[in-house]
């Protein structure tokens, strides 16, 4: 238990300093046309946990209902609970920042043209899954590292009405939805 502690303690700042390095670099982008037609959610489900309102965006911007990958974060997994979307934890996080979860490595093997960050909290491994996922562009909210999103809202996570009619509205502005 003593050598788990002191591992998790290493294996954070091996990802906070990754995290800082890679902020430090020039954002890769990734090349492709115009438009939303796949959409990836990275949510802390400990602040929403309505995970099907992320399935509803598919209809919402006339999407194929498979076109919608979700992840939740849970700060304690619990594994006898059922839940909607596939889940990643604190302690799926490894050494140089990366993720070990296998649902983790399917989400960030996809390429997106939309990423959503639905967390406000400043969580490592959060922010990791963000940094690592390919997406031409990313969507969050003011309160965590600016670095991270393309797009920021400044609407409360707990709305989601109000952050989906913003989205549609600066997605509507620069080109993306129509």
């Amino acid at each position: 238990m003593f050598l788990r502690a002191i591992t998790d303690k290493f294996k954070q700042k091996s990802g906070q300093n990754f995290l800082k390095r890679e902020l430090g670099k020039k954002a890769k982008g990734i090349d492709g046309k115009k438009g939303v037609t796949s959409i990836g959610c990275i949510v802390n489900l400990d602040q929403f946990d309505d995970v099907q309102a992320f399935y509803d965006l598919a209809l919402e911007f006339s999407l194929q209902p498979n076109a919608v990958q979700v992840i939740g974060y849970k700060e304690e997994y619990n594994k006898n609970s059922p839940y909607a979307a596939p889940m990643f934890t604190d302690r799926d996080l490894g050494w140089k920042g990366e993720i070990q979860n296998g649902y983790a490595y399917e989400f960030l093997s996809k390429e997106f043209d939309l990423l959503i960050n639905y967390y406000t909290e400043d969580k490592l491994v959060l922010q990791l899954m963000t940094l690592h996922s390919k997406a031409r562009l990313n969507v969050g909210f003011g309160e965590v590292d600016k670095n991270l999103n393309d797009l920021i809202l400044n609407t409360s996570i707990k709305d989601f009405t109000i952050f989906k009619k913003e989205l549609k509205k600066y997605l509507f502005i620069l080109n993306e939805i129509k």
